[in-house]
């Protein structure tokens, strides 16, 4: 395979792409993993249980290539679970050493369920790793392969003396179950992965060359804008750490360098959302950065730059989108069921809108669609034979 900086990133483009197929509302979550290991940063994945995180991380770890380590920690783990057992052969000799053949201290890709519930010796020896890539255990010293680690959890901790440890997830993202809208598409998707075949895969040696380009990359023509983004989101109530907006930048060039440019522009500024650390604080983000981001574009990884730059309003397009081709598809055969089945997927619709978005906050066409989807259900409910729910 060719090493050029161009190939690997097509390559590298392809995978994801491939990763992302049938994963529902997921794709962004694919692409960000493959950001932070670019940036040589870590992501930390908020959401209920059951919402494919797992599986989007393993579809992505497979696609980019390289040794894969994922567990799921709970309040009894034990260190050598994840670091591996302590070498009874060295023991013998006076010696505390570690093996750690398929354990995370040799994994490039790892993937890390409940990692707050992680014991303090645990989270103590993963600091090392992923500040530093060492690992350090008794007598054992080593240097980490380590490009990405990805911590899941139902929730940020509330424990202060874990502020630190999350720290160390620079990126976040916070996902939901799929919506009533799209239940189809999950449905669809989640059968297509049963029986998938080989996808498309990158090499970590194509995801080293762009890491390459985004470290060499020039960011004096994007540093002030993002200096005014950071004092925009200051005068709202929004303050990164200092470490936080200094490695933003690495995200920004490894956004550049994942859309094929070698110097970062205005258009790579919208992973500076994924810094801010909460999901009430990226929304508010969001609504605070709309025109400085208004100018984003990424060809590799769009979903991530779509939910970044436009939030909430890509779920509305989303619903919208679904909203508008149920319209076109009143059944015309079916009977009475047929029909009312129809209406239960408006009604979905409806509240899906409902749930989000107030109507003040309604852009124009999407006021016109819920007045049609109030009407048609309205409708519905006067038809004889036909019962719908309130």
């Amino acid at each position: 395979m060719s090493s050029s900086f161009e190939a690997a990133a097509s390559s590298v483009r392809d995978a994801l792409t491939g990763a992302g197929r049938g994963l529902v509302e997921r794709e962004a979550m694919v692409e960000l993993i493959a950001l932070s290991a670019v940036a040589g940063e870590h992501l930390l994945v908020v959401g209920p249980p059951g919402t494919a995180k797992s599986e989007a991380v393993r579809r992505t770890a497979r696609a980019l290539g390289g040794s894969y380590f994922e567990y799921l920690l709970g309040r009894f783990t034990e260190p050598s679970e994840l670091f591996g057992p302590v070498d009874l052969r060295k023991l013998r000799e006076g010696l505390v050493e570690t093996e750690t053949q398929d354990m995370l201290p040799e994994a490039e890709v790892a993937f890390l369920d409940e990692v707050f519930l992680g014991s303090t010796a645990i989270l103590n020896t993963l600091l090392g790793i992923l500040n530093e890539r060492t690992f350090r255990r008794g007598h054992t010293r080593m240097q980490c392969p380590l490009r990405v680690c990805v911590g899941a959890s139902n929730a940020l901790p509330e424990d202060a003396s874990l502020a630190a440890f999350a720290d160390r997830f620079l990126a976040r993202i916070f996902v939901e179950p799929v919506p009533d809208s799209r239940l189809e598409e999950l449905l669809a998707g989640g059968a297509s992965l049963w029986g998938e075949g080989a996808l498309p895969t990158a090499s970590l040696a194509s995801l080293d060359v762009i890491a390459q380009v985004a470290r060499e990359a020039d960011l004096s023509e994007v540093r002030p804008h993002l200096a005014h983004a950071l004092r925009s989101l200051r005068t709202a109530g929004v303050v990164l750490s200092d470490r936080r907006a200094v490695k933003v930048q690495k995200l920004i060039a490894a956004a550049a360098a994942l859309a094929g440019r070698r110097t970062p522009g205005t258009a790579d500024l919208w992973p500076l959302v994924y810094a801010v650390p909460t999901k009430e604080a990226q929304a508010l983000a969001r609504d605070v950065l709309r025109d400085a981001l208004a100018g984003t574009e990424n060809a590799a990884l769009p979903a991530a730059a779509l939910e970044a730059s436009a939030g909430p309003l890509v779920r509305a397009r989303r619903i919208a989108n679904a909203g508008q081709q149920l319209l076109a598809e009143r059944p015309s055969a079916g009977g009475v069921e047929a029909l009312a089945a129809w209406r239960l997927k408006l009604e979905g619709v409806a509240r899906e809108l409902d749930a989000g978005f107030s109507a003040e906050v309604l852009p124009d066409d999407l006021k016109v669609l819920r007045a049609e989807l109030a009407s048609v259900l309205a409708a519905g409910a006067e038809a004889p034979g036909v019962e719908v729910a309130g």
